[in-house]
């Protein structure tokens, strides 16, 4: 099994920035992606960015140029750098960790943007 512990979320106002973290645990391959999905409220999960292990990224539309993935690979850890933040960025973002066909979510962090 692989644990998903994440950290960072909170509320920002609009045009701030925050930093999530995601730390993976437990039986993990060299070999996988992890990245970041989040669901609005009423809205179905979206892929917001995710990072292979060799560091190739993949951005939703909607955040190209605002956020940046990043992991380290020694730490098992991946981080969102979230910049210029919106009213339609408020949501729950959940870290995944994708490898040899097994899939596993963190618990979820609440963004929430409000002046």
């Amino acid at each position: 099994q692989v644990q998903l512990v994440e950290s960072g979320g909170g509320l920002v106002q609009p045009g701030g920035s925050l930093r999530l973290s995601c730390a993976a645990s437990g039986s993990i391959f060299s070999i996988y992606v992890m990245g970041w999905y989040r669901q609005a409220p009423g809205k179905q999960r979206e892929l917001v960015a995710h990072i292979s292990s060799g560091g190739n990224t993949n951005y939703g539309d909607s955040v190209k140029g605002r956020f940046t993935i990043s992991r380290d690979n020694a730490k098992n850890t991946v981080y969102l750098q979230m910049n210029t933040l919106n009213f339609a960025d408020t949501a729950v973002y959940y870290c995944n960790l994708a490898s040899f066909g097994r899939s596993f979510w963190g618990q979820g962090t609440q963004v929430t943007v409000a002046s």
